[in-house]
């Protein structure tokens, strides 16, 4: 049947309809519902994107349910803050903690509540309500031939899923493609990998009665085209992976070179991946002997750059089309993506989609980190038994044979087998956050509010004696005037002040090469500190902080004002431009060239490149970033400002992620007191349905 017939809706006039009140005996109608949501929408509850499906619905089939016109609305909304599903029994009661609605619009006499005393009341009654028979114009079930319709029906019969079609697809080739590579045995040569591992892996005498859970991922990938390696900032999962890769390159058989190639979604974390590979692996050159043939310095010239996802995968401009795909697969043997826990499901499809069938793919990232802003928390759902283990007997076995490690009991699987738990590898020792920064951290990874707050509360007590040394720094008073004093450095911890008087001294030289490192040491200055935010509007967001900022400088002589593109003025990119190999995210830094023309100028690894201005537009100032811009970085000295209200959007993954930014100095501001409690006890929960899949194989 054809599923673009359009009905003619009948109109609601929003100025004459009480939709409420008007609700006749028989029940709710579709009209009221569409006023409602438009009444929403004018509120800014809804985007007009979501109160738009619920009508396009409504066209398709003018006798569609009021309560799908509902969900419909609701599951836009949610993907739009990173869901990728609607789990059918949150509609049961009135979905609050959901949506994250002021109370005005929950418990308000036309609000969420009040709609909700006209839907069903438990699950059987919204299924029937959301399921439609076969060959319906606006749902199908997940197992049905696609005609089109908008919305898919999945999950199970006890959990039941609503989706949009296009994240319904993903979620089934990103799940089944996962489970296809974790669960294809590969051949392994267990004694040559357990001599090759011995040598890569010399413990120290304390560890030698420790579980190498380094030593242990490395092994276990060789098992299957599937690896994750999971851990905290300076568990060494780089570290790791360089290992893995000399060990791959040991055993390859061939008359080709293996392929490897490294990605990440950030330009700045793929140019920290692959410094950290090339330093790991041209150390590890001087443990092998020398005539073992094992040659790491050609795998490294032959590695080349990394490269973010973007660009590994040949990005079309202003589609969501790339070069390479199904049909013409990326020429690798060996993928490695760093920073995993940024890459979104549709991400995810595309990259699976890409990498041909015989490569093995090895993703890294910290699985408590801040999920994409886009749908999808990929790597959290393959690491949701990371912590637990739950590894199988099988697992046990090998690790002992190949890596010569024994599993602690508590780290063995009880019962089922989770498929993917077997090529999933969390490092639990951290070599270089263990100071205050790492137990802040801990604690707040925790949930443990009072032990975060206990930290912070040491650190202000030390910092009486030495506030320059301190690694740790409650702010106060919390004002937008101490954000900017931070800036200027008058606390004497790494600021904007450093870069910008090395900006200001400008080159020793008047040749190429001088003005080369006068770039590249302002560059380096730039990249010690970094203010963070929650949000982007607001007096406390990034628009109100790096007005505030680049006027403090300003009014210290160190900026000089003179247009848009002034000498010292950070951007970010804020759209793919694959021409000029920038990228969403990207930070770089106004500066002038030999000849005195502004340029934006980014570093990568040691690496400078430019950019005209005039040829970027889609930029803004970056003296404030939001977390999530700022993942993959790292900075000596990382400030974190959590905003008044905090609302939803303060996590404790949020929180997690700023502290873990900093290097060896952290600054928390908060504009009201408690907002750091608040954030902690506030874990991130991101519907989805995707581990169905590995779970059901």
């Amino acid at each position: 049947m054809s599923l673009h017939k359009k009905n003619r809706v009948a109109a609601v006039p929003m100025a004459q309809t009480d939709w409420l009140n008007d609700v006749p005996a028989q029940g709710l109608s579709a009209a009221h519902v569409i006023a409602c949501l438009q009444r929403w929408t004018e509120q800014g509850l809804l985007r007009h994107i979501d109160s738009a499906l619920a009508v396009q619905l409504l066209r398709l089939d003018a006798h569609a349910h009021p309560a799908l016109l509902v969900a419909a609305a609701l599951l836009a909304q949610m993907e739009g803050r990173g869901h990728t599903c609607l789990p059918v029994a949150d509609l049961c009661a009135p979905p609050v903690a959901l949506l994250g609605w002021p109370a005005a619009a929950v418990d308000g006499p036309q609000g969420l509540r009040a709609l909700w005393a006209h839907l069903p009341g438990t699950l059987a009654d919204w299924q029937a309500a959301l399921q439609g028979p076969p060959g319906h114009a606006c749902v199908r079930h997940n197992d049905m031939p696609d005609q089109g319709q908008p919305l898919v029906w999945g999950g199970s019969a006890t959990a039941p899923l609503l989706y949009l079609r296009r994240y319904a697809g993903y979620e089934q080739r990103v799940g089944q493609g996962l489970l296809q590579r974790a669960s294809e045995a590969l051949a392994v040569p267990e004694a040559t990998a357990r001599q090759w591992l011995d040598r890569f892996f010399v413990p120290s005498t304390e560890a030698l009665a420790e579980t190498d859970w380094q030593k242990l991922a490395c092994a276990v990938a060789l098992r299957a085209r599937l690896s994750v390696i999971t851990g905290g900032p300076g568990t060494g999962k780089t570290y790791t992976a360089a290992r893995l890769l000399a060990l791959l390159l040991a055993l390859h058989e061939g008359e080709s070179p293996l392929r490897v190639a490294l990605a990440a979604p950030t330009g700045k974390a793929a140019a920290r991946l692959k410094q950290s590979i090339d330093h790991a692996l041209t150390g590890l050159q001087e443990q092998v002997p020398a005539d073992s043939g094992l040659d790491l310095g050609a795998l490294i010239a032959r590695m080349g750059p990394a490269r973010t996802l973007h660009a590994l995968l040949g990005a079309r401009p202003g589609t969501r089309q790339f070069k390479h795909h199904a049909a013409q697969p990326l020429d690798v043997d060996v993928l490695i993506v760093d920073e995993a826990s940024m890459v979104h499901l549709e991400m995810m499809d595309a990259l699976l989609q890409a990498l041909p069938p015989t490569a093995r793919l090895v993703l890294l990232g910290d699985k408590d980190q801040l999920a994409s802003v886009e749908a999808g928390a990929v790597l959290g759902e393959l690491c949701r038994d990371a912590a637990a283990g739950r590894y199988s007997a099988a697992t046990e076995q090998f690790a002992q044979a190949v890596a010569g490690q024994t599993l602690p009991a508590s780290y063995r699987s009880v019962g089922a087998v989770p498929v993917l738990a077997q090529q999933t590898v969390m490092l639990r020792q951290s070599r270089r956050f263990k100071g205050a920064i790492g137990q802040l951290a801990l604690a707040v990874n925790r949930g443990d509010a009072a032990a975060a707050r206990a930290a912070l509360s040491a650190a202000v007590d030390t910092r009486a004696a030495s506030p320059e040394s301190s690694a740790l720094l409650a702010l106060q008073p919390p004002t937008a005037q101490a954000v900017c004093d931070l800036a200027l450095g008058t606390l004497g911890k790494p600021s904007y002040a450093d870069g910008l008087r090395l900006m200001q001294q400008g080159p020793v030289g008047q040749d190429a090469q001088a003005h080369a490192d006068w770039v590249r040491s302002v560059l380096m200055a730039f990249e010690r500190f970094r203010i963070l935010c929650a949000v982007h509007q607001g007096d406390w967001g990034t628009q109100g902080l790096n007005a505030a900022v680049q006027k403090a400088l300003a009014d210290k002589g160190l900026l000089k004002i003179t247009g848009e593109w002034f000498a010292g003025r950070p951007v970010m990119v804020t759209r793919n431009d694959a021409q000029l190999g920038v990228f969403n995210g990207d930070v770089g830094l106004v500066l002038p060239n030999l000849e005195g023309k502004p340029k934006v100028w980014f570093l990568d690894g040691q690496a400078l490149r430019s950019v005209s201005v005039m040829r970027l537009a889609q930029v803004e100032t970056a003296f404030v970033m939001t977390v999530h811009k700022s993942q993959g970085s790292e900075f000596e000295h990382t400030a974190l400002v959590l905003p008044p209200g905090g609302g939803e959007v303060l996590s404790r993954e949020l929180v997690y992620t700023g502290i873990t930014r900093a290097r060896e100095q952290f600054t928390l501001i908060e504009a009201e007191a408690g907002l750091l409690e608040a954030a902690v006890q506030r874990p991130s929960v991101r519907a989805s349905g995707l581990a169905q899949w590995w779970v059901a194989g």
